[in-house]
């Protein structure tokens, strides 16, 4: 396995959006996660987005972070905001996530970040699980999720 920084918009990146995006109509019933993102969010220092490949050069999983600052959406001065963390059906339980999410805490860490937050639903508990697991906390609802019922948000110090 080997991680690598791509564009939000490289070709594995989008591959793997679209079946997270299947993933979250299969849990949620909707048509995805309607979060605005532009390619441009993930661009160093103001963001990333990673990709870990098999030994056979396969994007297996994915997660990326961008900066956010105080909004109207609840996000604070010096926010990362986690966005797509993923791994394909075939290698969960093998420590991607937990490899990819120690990865973009030390970059948003290095590009001045302070805190990382991230949203996440009710019907992700395997989600849940990892990030209780990596020291993150419940926090004031933020984000286009805030107002949902399902929505659950956590956030760590960096």
């Amino acid at each position: 396995m080997f991680i690598r920084r791509v564009p939000f918009d490289h070709p594995d990146a989008v591959k793997l959006n679209d079946e997270v995006q299947a993933e979250y109509h299969l849990r949620y019933g909707d048509g995805g996660d309607a979060t605005v993102l532009d390619a441009l969010d993930f661009t160093p220092p103001r963001g990333v987005y990673l990709i870990a490949y098999d030994d056979g050069d396969r994007p297996v999983a994915t997660g990326g972070w961008r900066s956010q600052d105080a909004n109207g959406q609840g996000n604070e001065d010096g926010d990362a905001e986690l966005k797509r963390m993923f791994v394909i059906e075939q290698m969960r339980g093998r420590g991607l996530a937990r490899r990819i999410l120690a990865a973009l805490e030390e970059d948003a860490r290095a590009a001045g970040r302070v805190r990382m937050v991230l949203e996440t639903g009710t019907a992700q508990p395997e989600a849940i699980a990892l990030y209780t697991s990596s020291g993150y906390e419940p926090c004031t609802k933020f984000g286009y999720y805030r107002h949902h019922e399902s929505s659950l948000c956590y956030a760590k110090p960096l």
